[in-house]
């Protein structure tokens, strides 16, 4: 499909380094809103809408529905704004079936009860291959391993939202140890995003300004990923890459967001329940060191 046929308008958070995607059908104005952030302020536990709240000023200026809400995975480093917005705008949430599984593995790191390990806090869980309608385009879900057992990445006309699988060539890719990643898996599912047609254009889901760049960006290629990629361009094989980014990982501080981030995101955006006093509360596990 010509490019043309899908309208991509990108919002860029940079206290998170995170770009959310209002995708729209030009002949039906029916949109999608991929990975919306709640602003979150670590230090006091202030949470707000603004960014949120620009994607759905962004839809009404343009005069779209948005009727679907798309997670490439349960970040580790934003909350999610998805009951945001599914409130103002009746849109259906939507992530990869094996949510279930990092559901069972967070639960039991924050000792929760109120999160269901089936995926029930969405309101719709996609398979491998399964295809869903955005007016009259059609998104195609790729589970997308790796950085997460959930992730998945959404291909719309010739453009594919990869999530947390790659990042610009200069930066590389993402990392595989939080608890059910795999730096096998990851190479396989980017191999999976880099057997596409050379001129499939790849959205990232973060960016960091690689040393030497000036300018954030989160728009590539298909071929400029394969040739310039410094992480897995073409010549590096699975035992080459598995090598590098667990050594890499093994040097990585945990994300500042990642505590708050996940026990939210799991829940699909929201909060755990308020307490007797109305106040939600996030949990942060505490292990002693020597």
């Amino acid at each position: 499909m010509h490019k043309d046929v899908v309208h991509i308008q990108a919002f860029f958070d940079e206290p998170t380094y995170t770009v959310s995607y209002v995708v729209s059908d030009p002949a039906t104005k029916q949109a999608a809103v991929i990975d919306p952030v709640l602003d979150y302020d670590h230090r006091s536990g202030a949470v707000s809408t603004r960014s949120a709240q620009k994607l759905l000023d962004y839809a009404a200026e343009q005069g779209l529905s948005i009727v679907w809400i798309l997670e490439t995975h349960a970040h580790a480093d934003h909350l999610s704004a998805a009951p945001f917005l599914r409130q103002h705008t009746g849109a259906k949430v939507a992530i990869g079936e094996h949510i279930c599984t990092v559901q069972r593995i967070f639960s039991d790191v924050f000792n929760v009860s109120d999160v269901s390990g089936k995926g029930v806090e969405f309101d719709t869980l996609l398979n491998d291959g399964e295809v869903i309608a955005l007016g009259n385009l059609r998104i195609e879900v790729l589970h997308t391993p790796g950085h997460t057992p959930a992730c998945v990445a959404y291909k719309i006309a010739d453009a594919v939202f990869v999530g947390d699988t790659l990042f610009m060539p200069d930066y590389g890719t993402a990392r595989a140890d939080f608890p059910g990643g795999s730096a096998k898996q990851l190479y396989q599912s980017i191999r999976k995003i880099l057997a596409l047609p050379p001129h499939t254009r790849l959205f990232m889901c973060h960016d960091y300004k690689a040393a030497g760049r000036d300018e954030y960006a989160w728009e590539t290629t298909v071929a400029e990923q394969r040739a310039k990629n410094i992480h897995i361009h073409d010549g590096v094989d699975e035992a080459a890459y598995v090598t590098l980014r667990e050594t890499r990982d093994a040097t990585l501080a945990a994300p500042v967001l990642l505590l708050p981030s996940v026990q939210v995101n799991i829940r699909a955006g929201n909060l755990p329940e308020p307490e007797n006093n109305g106040v939600s509360y996030l949990k942060i596990p505490v292990k002693w060191t020597s």
